[in-house]
């Protein structure tokens, strides 16, 4: 691929449109992608690929009921994404947003049994969120550490305290901190009213959305804007370089997934205050995995995460209306999800000659301003 440089302010504007959009085109490809995969997928069924198509968009966006479960759902998956593009600016992989999400939650159910009864919501309302954060935080963080310090792969380990965190919240919940008046559903005690978190003002979507959202800029400041968020991608780019230059590469591995865990963990507060009114099973239906695939959407991207959320967010929703409609199990979203993921890992492949078109464009794009400061110098 070559580029013009003759042409000045025109080659490099031109550079620099295509520098900004070509980290998308992976994840473009790939939803193309699984378009059509999936679309084979239901005519080999006998199913009407177009019409399921338009279901999922109709399920998702085509009413202010469908925007607001679309909106509900894409809430803890904002923050679960975080728990996956954090660490990845390191250049760690975690998928133990799970089981963050999940001791997060139960943290912030124990609160109330930890605080009096009549202590106001602008007490135990922060207090809840920095239980729940906490506890996501240090779970995380651990794996993070036995990386950093122990050379064990992070990946696996996130995905097996993943799995234990589970255990332990499932212990609990059914065990020690069973209410007893919960027979057939296993559940903490209720939370007080008082300390239940409402919906938006004109929304029937919780508060969770706007931290998810706030969560997430902040995130893209802190990466891009930042001395610790600069120090974090070079440690990601060549640990040994960032070493050589001093940077404690082991300190700001674990800090990013203290980070990630953390905003994990706020997803469980929300769950809980918001959502189920005490911890129980029902709020583990696979936030945590689902924002892997929203964060390998976003490219790890904060802000990109919102988009993929939605969208992710909307394909969960859709599911019920395409069983009405058509018949369908409502594990089709799942294989929609699935073969997404599948397109996602795929063109990753397309990640080295990516990184060569761009060292090319930034080349062209340094050349066409030398150029024009050139020109203008003589005119």
């Amino acid at each position: 691929m070559g580029f013009a440089v003759s042409s000045g302010r025109p080659a490099a504007g031109a550079a620099r449109l295509m520098l900004g959009v070509l980290p998308a085109v992976p994840t473009v490809c790939a939803f193309v992608g699984t378009l059509l995969l999936f679309s084979l997928f239901l005519l080999v069924q006998g199913q009407p690929a177009t019409d399921a198509l338009g279901l999922i968009v109709q399920g998702a966006y085509g009413s202010s009921f469908a925007w607001q479960n679309t909106l509900q759902r894409a809430a803890p998956l904002m923050l679960t994404a975080l728990c996956v593009a954090l660490p990845a600016q390191v250049g760690l992989i975690v998928i133990g947003g799970e089981g963050a999400l999940a001791l997060g939650g139960l943290a912030a159910a124990i609160v109330p049994q930890l605080v009096p009864a009549a202590t106001p919501w602008f007490v135990a309302t922060p207090l809840m969120a920095l239980f729940g954060m906490l506890a996501g935080g240090l779970w995380v963080g651990a794996a993070g550490a036995l990386r950093q310090l122990r050379g064990v792969n992070e990946t696996i380990s996130s995905l097996l305290l993943s799995y234990i965190a589970i255990a332990l919240f499932k212990h609990l919940v059914e065990g020690p901190l069973r209410d007893p008046a919960t027979l057939n559903k296993p559940s903490t005690p209720p939370l007080p009213d008082a300390m239940t978190i409402g919906s938006l003002p004109g929304l029937d979507v919780h508060w969770g959305l706007f931290w998810g959202l706030v969560a997430c800029i902040a995130a893209w400041v802190f990466v891009r804007h930042s001395t610790k968020g600069f120090a974090m991608r070079v440690a990601g780019g060549n640990p040994r370089a960032a070493r050589l230059v001093g940077l404690p590469v082991n300190r700001l591995a674990i800090l990013a997934c203290v980070l990630g865990g953390a905003a994990a963990g706020l997803a469980g507060m929300f769950e809980v205050a918001a959502v189920q009114g005490s911890a129980n099973a029902s709020m583990l239906v696979g936030y945590g995995y689902a924002g892997i695939l929203v964060a390998f959407a976003a490219r790890q991207n904060p802000l990109a995460i919102v988009v993929c959320a939605l969208l992710v967010g909307g394909i969960e929703a859709s599911g019920s209306l395409l069983q009405r409609r058509l018949g369908l199990p409502d594990a089709t979203t799942l294989v929609l999800q699935g073969l997404l993921f599948a397109n996602l890992l795929a063109w990753e492949a397309f990640g080295v000659r990516l990184t060569a078109w761009r060292t090319k464009l930034q080349a062209a794009a340094r050349a066409g301003e030398t150029s024009a400061s050139l020109e203008g110098k003589h005119a």
